[in-house]
């Protein structure tokens, strides 16, 4: 996971969320930088159910 951690680091430094700097995401752990990425993307996560607000049981 280390790659992966790498580029979302080097991805945020390069652009840094707002309130936040370069040397911030340099000393973030890889646990929070992950964090901060799937909270900061968690929109993106349903964007295959477009127009779908909810789930339906019948």
């Amino acid at each position: 996971m280390a790659k992966r951690s790498d580029e979302i680091r080097n991805k945020y430094i390069k652009n840094p969320p707002e309130g936040m700097t370069a040397d911030d995401i340099r000393h973030m752990s890889e646990d929070d930088l992950l964090d901060m990425d799937y909270f900061l993307n968690e929109d993106d996560l349903f964007d295959d159910e477009a127009g779908v607000e909810g789930f339906y049981i019948f």
